[in-house]
């Protein structure tokens, strides 16, 4: 669900960012000031998605906000300048990270349409690991710009399908809420470079044993009903998450994660073969309590796995 924020007002504005965005957010205007606008929905607590209009020319400064923030420019422009970094100029259909959690940053923007997602860097965290030798558990971009047009456009894609699924509704779906905000964050590790390892260490390929993917598939099978994390199944499993990813590879030919959808998948035709007439549940109901976003792509899965489509009690049933 959408929350719109409109004001005319330049410290109401600024009351309205720092609500929004946190820290301490400072907007110096040149000229007259037409509006800003705020359609802000939330995924989950720790993703949100935002559509943001600023009627003004002005001049922003922000302390580290303690959020991830990734921005794609609609319309208009701006001159961004994180703290310790040169100055970049955006526009149409440029897409960055204006807000890294730990660094503050200047930017003079004339009057342009955004659209953000804004992410908790734990989130960020849950779906990757920082590579040898850095902080555990401290995922870092290490640049505000994309690293080509077409990565940018898959930022594109994910964020439109994202932003079209919380439209209809997924706050009350804690699985599906939760998968979508872990693609949102996964994406931008895929789109901006960061401080990741993706390839398996000798002691990644050394820890991906059977016996580790026993626990890894005990503990997805025993909890796969809440909305579990690749992190927290790694933990479950004693090894980092490529470990995970390397022997779900090496021992099953697929991921932990299209492992977790297929139990889910299992879980969900079991719900829909015990439903009667009398019970109040449908096939797209049942889909999204699962993790589907959709119907269409709950029976697209459905029937690769079980060759058929689903059909729920009598009354949700085709003729």
């Amino acid at each position: 669900m959408s929350q719109i924020l409109e004001t005319t007002d330049v410290d109401l504005a600024e009351h309205i960012l720092h609500d929004n965005y946190g820290g301490n957010i400072r907007i110096d205007a040149s000229g007259s000031f037409d509006a800003l606008r705020l359609d802000a929905a939330e995924i989950t607590p720790s993703a949100r998605l935002d559509r943001i209009t600023f009627g003004l020319s002005f001049n922003v400064q922000a302390d580290a906000l303690g959020v991830l923030v990734i921005c794609r420019i609609d319309s208009g422009r701006l001159a961004y300048h994180p703290a310790g970094d040169v100055a970049t100029a955006y526009g149409l259909g440029d897409a960055f990270i204006p807000v890294r959690p730990e660094r503050g940053f200047t930017a003079d923007c004339a009057t342009a349409d955004f659209h953000t997602a804004v992410l908790d860097p734990a989130l960020v965290e849950s779906v990757a690991e920082a590579a040898p030798g850095r902080r555990p558990g401290l995922v870092r971009f290490t640049s505000h710009k994309a690293v080509s047009a077409h990565a940018t456009q898959r930022w594109d894609t994910v964020y439109g399908y994202a932003r079209e699924t919380v439209d209809l509704g997924v706050a009350g779906e804690p699985l599906l809420a939760g998968s979508i905000a872990r693609l949102l964050a996964a994406t931008a590790l895929t789109v901006f470079p960061n401080n990741t390892l993706s390839d398996p260490t000798i002691e990644d390929r050394h820890d991906a044993h059977p016996r580790m993917l026993r626990r890894a598939i005990t503990f997805i099978e025993g909890n796969g009903h809440w909305d579990i994390t690749l992190a927290d199944i790694a933990a479950a499993a004693r090894v980092t998450i490529r470990t995970l990813h390397l022997a779900f590879r090496r021992h099953l030919d697929t991921t932990p994660t299209a492992y977790l959808r297929w139990m889910r998948l299992e879980h969900a035709d079991q719900e829909l073969r015990r439903a009667d007439a009398a019970d109040d549940v449908t096939v797209a109901e049942t889909a999204r309590r699962w993790g589907w976003a959709s119907a269409r792509q709950f029976a697209a899965a459905y029937r690769r796995r079980f060759g058929s489509p689903p059909t729920g009690p009598p009354h949700d049933r085709a003729p």
